[in-house]
């Protein structure tokens, strides 16, 4: 059966799900442990009791110890994976998706952002201050996170993953 020249060729699902979504979770995971480090000495497990803590509370992250650390990676690349297969069924859609990675990934990322700190985050048990103090650095930190580092390697991952005609 030939493919229409009109139509892209569909993502191939698993390369652009997994190694979208472990790459995206990879380069997050370092900025946030290079960033969180220089800025306030945070050590890597807090950082990952962190995440963990937005599932079984913080106490309960740091009483696990090295578990707590391994389950907050888990959920980091869960989410990461999952915001990867939310890129790709929305491409199978919408094909511009595959066709201009560095205008949709960016958008993407910046929709990614949105969703993270003001759904999933309000909603998780993640330790929140009384008082929130908005900080500049931590936003622009943020949306570079979520745009550079998340939104374009996961749409350059789905472009990549295209099946070629043969």
């Amino acid at each position: 059966m030939a493919t229409s020249p009109a139509a892209p060729p569909r993502p191939r699902a698993l390369p652009t799900i997994f190694g979208g979504g472990l790459l995206a979770g990879l380069l997050d995971g370092l900025d946030a442990i290079i960033y969180f480090r220089l800025k306030a000495g945070v050590s890597f497990g807090r950082i990952f009791h962190y995440i963990a803590s937005g599932l079984i509370g913080i106490r309960a992250s740091i009483q696990l110890g090295g578990l707590g650390v391994f389950l907050g990676i888990i959920l980091h690349f869960t989410v990461a994976i999952g915001a990867a297969a939310v890129y790709f069924l929305v491409a199978l859609k919408v094909p511009i998706l595959i066709r201009r990675p560095f205008l949709s990934g960016p958008i993407f990322g910046l929709g990614l952002y949105a969703f993270m700190n003001y759904v999933v985050i309000p909603l998780s048990a993640v330790p929140k201050p009384p008082h929130p103090v908005f900080s500049w650095i931590d936003f622009a930190s943020g949306i570079f996170a979520h745009v550079v580092l998340i939104g374009i390697p996961i749409a350059l991952f789905a472009q990549r993953s295209v099946r070629r005609p043969a």
